[in-house]
């Protein structure tokens, strides 16, 4: 007599296909998942990815502002060491600017005296225009001495010598014009076509102190960018001269990359 099957039994036969089914459907969305990718990141290469290079051969650099002093002098402090940010402006050296304090006194001096002796120089003139004047003037009269005495000496009324002694201040009279006439036009030369402002003497001094002012102002070395402080050499107490290296400062946003490619 054969036995019957019980209901549980054929539950089991009916839910044993499940997990088939359901091991077949993840593999085809996993396939399809993966299709989608190698589709997508073909489209990506042809159409962007394919532009861009890459290797492993690859550095940072950047510009690099050179520290150098204009001015010769002695390192007396220092504002800035190698990786120190910095800005604009910072004081990164100062030089000893005790010459250049001397210079710049001096170089003030010196224009006061210039502009004071150019003064002088149009008060000459103007005396030497009066002289002129007055020359003119008593030249006139002695033409008119001389010529009254003439007249007188044809008459008989004075004698020769006393026309010979109107005839000699005339001459006298002549030649102190000329040579006042001579003074004027030297003293003339001198400031002709100028003002003190722009006078030559006056120029050249006034060159000479923005020459000291700059030396004292380049006695303090001041940072040009923003940056990084590196390749710092100076020390204080050392003496500089004008060119030589004493730091550097590296601007990042001047950064870029350079790469070697194959």
């Amino acid at each position: 007599m054969s036995a019957q099957p019980t209901p549980e039994s054929n539950e089991a036969k009916a839910a044993a296909p499940a997990p088939k089914k359901s091991r077949g459907f993840m593999l085809r969305l996993l396939g399809a998942v993966v299709l989608l990718a190698v589709i997508g990141w073909g489209l990506w290469y042809f159409l962007d990815g394919r532009w861009y290079e890459g290797t492993d051969d690859a550095y940072i650099n950047g510009n690099v502002v050179q520290i150098t002093p204009q001015v010769p002098g002695t390192v007396v402090s220092i504002g800035a060491d190698d990786g120190d940010l910095v800005h604009a402006g910072d004081v990164l050296v100062k030089l000893d600017p005790s010459d250049a304090d001397v210079a710049l006194a001096e170089a003030k001096g010196n224009l006061a005296l210039t502009v004071r002796r150019v003064r002088g120089l149009y008060s000459s003139v103007n005396g030497a225009q009066a002289d002129v004047a007055a020359r003119k003037t008593a030249v006139d009269k002695a033409r008119a001495d001389y010529n009254q005495r003439v007249a007188l000496a044809k008459s008989g009324a004075i004698s020769a010598e006393e026309l010979a002694h109107a005839s000699d201040a005339l001459t006298t009279a002549e030649s102190g014009l000329i040579t006042a006439q001579q003074q004027y036009q030297t003293s003339k030369v001198l400031v002709d076509d100028t003002v003190v402002a722009s006078h030559p003497d006056v120029q050249v001094a006034a060159a000479k102190l923005r020459a000291a002012y700059l030396a004292d102002v380049r006695a303090t070395l001041l940072a040009p960018v923003d940056g990084y402080v590196a390749k710092r050499t100076v020390q204080v107490g050392q003496r500089v001269q004008p060119g030589t290296p004493l730091m550097a400062v590296v601007p990042l946003h001047g950064v870029w990359v350079d790469a070697n490619f194959k």
